[in-house]
C-alpha cells in the first residue's frame, strides 16, 4: 500500500514541473456586427393631401405620384437593407 502511495505521489510531483505550454489558436468565428446604415426616412406620400370633393382627374395623378414614391421608397429600403447583409 505505502508503495502505491508512493508511486502515485512521485507521478504528481512528474508533473508538477513542467511549465504549461501556451499557445494561441485562431477559431474562426463569426462575430455579430451592428449594422450602421442611415435610416431611410418616409416620404409624404401625394394622397395624403386628397379630400372628397377633389375631381377623379386630380385623385388618379395624385395615385400615380404616389406610385412612384413608393417605388422610389421601397428601393432605398432594400438598398438600406443589402448593405447590411
Amino acid at each position: 500500500m505505502k508503495i502505491l502511495l508512493i508511486g502515485a505521489l512521485l507521478l504528481l510531483a512528474g508533473c508538477a514541473g513542467q511549465a504549461p505550454e501556451v499557445r494561441t489558436v485562431r477559431v474562426g468565428v463569426p462575430v455579430p456586427v451592428p449594422c450602421r446604415v442611415p435610416v431611410v426616412k418616409e416620404p409624404v406620400f401625394a394622397t395624403i393631401g386628397l379630400k372628397k370633393t377633389d375631381s377623379l382627374e386630380v385623385k388618379v395623378r395624385a395615385l400615380l405620384a404616389e406610385r412612384k414614391q413608393r417605388i422610389g421608397y421601397e428601393s432605398e429600403l432594400l438598398a438600406s437593407l443589402s448593405a447590411c447583409q
